[in-house]
Parts: structure tokens; sequence; C-alpha cells
């Protein structure tokens, strides 16, 4: 009989061990990453590897990757996640063991009173005593709801009383209780729902940071053609102001010769003058639009080169205009956007949250039970003649301890029944007003892609007919000007038709160049309103955000 209560406690005590070594988590030095860690931001990655000739040269993939590594914008938003993370780790909390231990010694001395203190008759008599006890305890709340206690105490005591038949005598205890609910917080969904939420607003905010960092790759596409779109207006300004001084000169030697009159002159003159402003101001436009992309791709991080020249190789001509199925776009947009996952996880959430507010208006009915063993051990002495009998001790008491000849066990039902719930009862109706809240947000984000789909492919469509009509209107302008300048070569005009045709030719090429940027950037907002901004890159968030 002793032997099977010894396997049993055993057997109870590891399957408590084994049940809380099954409870996972993160590990808390396995989020402490690099960055985490650091008191100091990095240096920007990867910048130097664009470097040549003293030029930072940049692919529109190139940009992309140095924001997804640079973009203080990014990189802020992604720290939400390592946030998240830790969140987590604290939701699990109530799982974590505990091991509590103490050491208590005593010391007391009494005066004698009386004979039944075992310490003679003589009034000059003490009784001292000393005792010293130590204990360990080893706590868990298991997933399941189940909280146990495991305990191990040991004391010894000594005195000069005769009444003691052992002394020093040592005493040992092995004690094991559990408490169970069995309705309120009963099972592992209610115990671990709390870890669910948290699971789902990790993948909420991880969802939420892709969108973030699609709107501002978008916005990283955006300036790098408006920087191409500058550096090209500059080209024309500066063609524009070349042709402008070459009828200059071409006009005052005319004046030299006397086939011009004077006034005329001061045409060509104040032509000149205004395409240099023009000239001026594209210059500046460009500095401003490139300052702009370094900003967003970090560049402006590193004093040396953010003074480098910007060399953006990419060209804004589409090597052939591409079609879009307006369908498959919208459908796409709908299954594939961050934005929808991100709903799905808040209402997955809710759903959780509802569940556990329910379990909370249950009543509460718990089990408790607990088995013990005693032992005891130490010399022993015969009470009539006050000799040693047998020689023991700690050993000895612990023999008894683990032989489970002194057993207790025992349990309780107990039923905690609230007339009234209102704490549950408002966690619940919140639970239901957010999820209520949720599906009007999901909707909204279902209209907002919609729309942005909608406006996307409008913007498509009309960027492919202003590109079609563009190319037209720059060809007629050169045919125009040629025409021109063949006329005032033959006296048959003046300079004045030649100058205009000159800037009519200038602004067809800066509407050429606008259309093609605004093509460009349709094709970007197409991928953006899908979630697919960096599929035609080859790049993917997850490299970024583990």
């Amino acid at each position: 009989m002793k032997l099977l209560r010894f396997g049993l406690f055993i057997l109870c005590a590891l399957l408590a061990a084994r049940l809380a070594l099954s409870q996972s988590g993160d590990n808390y030095r396995g989020l402490l990453t690099s960055r985490v860690r650091a008191d100091k931001l990095p240096a920007p990655a990867h910048l130097k590897a664009y470097v040549q000739n003293n030029e930072l040269r940049l692919s529109l993939r190139d940009a992309i990757l140095l924001a997804l590594e640079n973009n203080s914008d990014i990189q802020i938003e992604e720290t939400s996640i390592e946030s998240r993370k830790f969140s987590l780790l604290g939701t699990w909390s109530p799982f974590d063991p505990t091991i509590q231990s103490s050491l208590n010694i005593n010391r007391y001395s009494y005066p004698g009173y009386s004979q039944l203190q075992g310490i003679g008759s003589s009034a000059n008599a003490t009784l001292n005593s000393l005792s010293q006890t130590g204990q360990v305890n080893y706590l868990q709340t298991l997933t399941t709801g189940t909280n146990i206690n495991v305990g191990l105490s040991s004391s010894k005591a000594s005195t000069n009383s005769s009444f003691y038949f052992f002394n020093p005598y040592f005493s040992t205890s092995v004690n094991l209780q559990f408490t169970q609910p069995l309705l309120r917080n009963a099972g592992r969904f209610a115990n671990t729902a709390p870890i669910r939420i948290a699971q789902r607003s990790l993948a909420q905010s991880r969802a939420t940071f892709e969108a973030e960092v699609n709107d501002t790759i978008l916005q990283v596409v955006g300036q790098y053609w408006a920087a191409v779109q500058a550096r090209g207006a500059l080209d024309v300004q500066q063609r524009a102001l070349s042709l402008a001084q070459l009828s200059y000169e071409r006009d005052k030697r005319a004046l030299e010769l006397g086939a011009l009159p004077p006034l005329d002159i001061s045409r060509s003159e104040s032509e000149v003058a205004a395409r240099k402003v023009q000239s001026i101001q594209a210059d500046y436009a460009l500095t401003q639009t490139e300052e702009a992309l370094r900003l967003i791709i970090g560049a402006n991080q590193d004093h040396q080169l953010n003074s480098l020249r910007l060399e953006l190789t990419e060209s804004p001509e589409p090597a052939q205009l591409e079609s879009v199925d307006a369908d498959a776009v919208l459908s796409e947009a709908l299954s594939s956007r961050p934005e929808i996952e991100a709903a799905k996880d808040a209402l997955e959430g809710d759903d959780t949250s509802i569940r556990l507010a329910h379990n909370l208006l249950k009543p509460d009915l718990e089990l408790n039970g607990f088995y013990q063993s005693a032992g005891l051990g130490g010399n022993q002495y015969s009470l009539t003649t006050g000799q040693l009998t047998s020689t023991g001790g700690l050993g000895t008491s612990f023999s008894q301890l683990f032989g489970f000849g002194f057993p207790g066990y025992g349990g309780q039902l107990t039923l905690n029944l609230p007339v009234r719930n209102r704490a549950a009862q408002a966690r619940m109706g919140n639970a239901l007003v957010a999820r209520t809240r949720d599906l009007y947000a999901d909707r909204q984000v279902q209209e907002l892609i919609m729309r942005q789909v909608r406006d996307a492919l409008h913007q498509f469509d009309t960027a492919k007919l202003a590109l079609s009509a563009a190319t037209t209107s720059l060809d007629l302008a050169r045919k125009s000007l040629t025409a021109d300048q063949r006329k005032f070569e033959l006296g048959a005009e003046t300079n004045f038709f030649v100058l205009d045709s000159q800037s009519r030719l200038a602004n067809a090429e800066l509407v050429l160049l606008q259309t093609r940027i605004t093509y460009q950037l349709a094709l970007a907002a197409i991928n953006h309103a899908t979630g697919k901004l960096l599929v035609p890159y080859h790049l993917q968030i997850e490299a970024f955000s583990k």
C-alpha cells in the first residue's frame, strides 16, 4: 500500500512537471535583437555600395531597397511589431512557475515555574528551546487553469525538557495541493485567450506594418520619378536655352551685318534672359526633389554621401504600354491587401474576446484537493529512565516521509454564485461593441480599397491616352520648329516665329515627360492598390521584419 501511494505521488509530480514544461512562449533573449539592445542607431546600410565615379547611382529598385533598410518612418513602424512581441511574451506570465523558499531559526529561554515543564523543581531552572525550519514550495498555473503547489518542509527542534522522548527531533512533510476551476476559467481556451488575443494583435500589427510600408514605398516611387522628371525638365530648359542662345548669336551677327533692324535683337535677347530664369528655376526644383529623395532613402544620414550627385538610371519611357484587367485588379486587391488581413485579425480577436467574456459570466465552481505525507526522526529517550533507546536524525525522518506511512488527503468543492455580475456583463457588452466597430471598419477598408482601385484604373487609362497625345504633339512641335527655321532662313518669317516654335517644342517635351511620369505613377498606383508594389522589384517585407 505504501509503495502504491509513493508511485501515485511520483506520477502526479511528474505529470505536473511535464505539463509545466509543455507550456511554451517566446524567449526573452530571442526577442532581444541587436537593434533592440543597441543604445545608438546604426549607420545607414548599403549606401556606399551604390557610389560610382563620385556619384550615387540608383535604380528604382535600389531606392526602394534603401528606403526599406534606412527610412526612419519604416523603422519607427517596425518597432511597433517589436513592442507587440514583448506584449505577447507578457501574456504568458500567469503560467510562469515560481519557487518559494524560507529558512527560520528561533531560540527561546523561559524561567522555570512548574514541574510540568520537565526541567526539574529548582527555582533557578530554565526552559531552553531551539527550532530550525526550512521550506521549499513550487507553484505553477497550467494552461488548463489548474493551480498546483508542491511543498517540502523540514524542521529540527531541541529542548532541555525531559518530557520529549525525541530530542532533538526532525520532522519532515511533503504536500501536493491543486485547485481546478470547473466552470469559470476552466479549460485551455479560457486561460490562453489573452495569449490568443495578443497573437492576433501581433499579426494585426504585422499587417498594419505591411500596409504602412506599401504606402511608404509608393511615396518612394513617386519621389524617384519626381526627381527623374525634375532632371528631365532641367535638360529641356537647358536645351531651350541653348536654342535661344543660338538664335540670339545668329541675330547678333545679322545685326552687325545690317541685315536685322536694331529693335528686333531685343526679342532674342529677352527670350535668352527668360529661359535662363526658367533654367535656374528648374535647377532649384531638381535640388529640392533630390533632397526629398535623399531623405526618404536615408542618404541624408551620412554627411559624406549626402553631398554626392544623384544619378537616377531609370527611364520614364515605357518599353510598351500595358493592359490591365479591371476585375482581376479589384479581386486581387480585396484578397491581397494587408489592410484586409489586419481587419480579419481584428475580428478574430473580437471573437476570442467575446468567448472569454461569456466564460466570465459562468458561476465560479472550483475543486480543491491535497495529498501529504509526514515523517519524524531523532534521538529517542525513555521517559521513565531517561536513557537513550535509539538514535536517528534527518535521514530517518525522510525515510519515514517517503515511506508514506502517515498520509493525509482531502478534497473540497467551492461554488461562488454571484447574484449579479455587472463587471462580466460590461466586459461582454464592450466585446460585442468592439466587434460591431471592427465590422464597420472592415467594410470601410473594403470601400476605401475599391475606391483606390477605381482611381488607379482611371489614372492609368487617362495616362495612356495622354501619353499617346503627347507623343503626337511633340512630333508636330519638332516639325513646326523645322519649318519655321527654314522659313526664317529664306526670309519668309521673322525670328519671332522661330522663338515661339522653340518655346512650343520645349513645352511639348515637358508635357511628354510629364505624361511618361504619370504613366509610371499610374502603374505604381495599381500595384499599390493590389498590395503588390514590391513584387516587380523582387522584394519581400518579411526580410525586414522577423
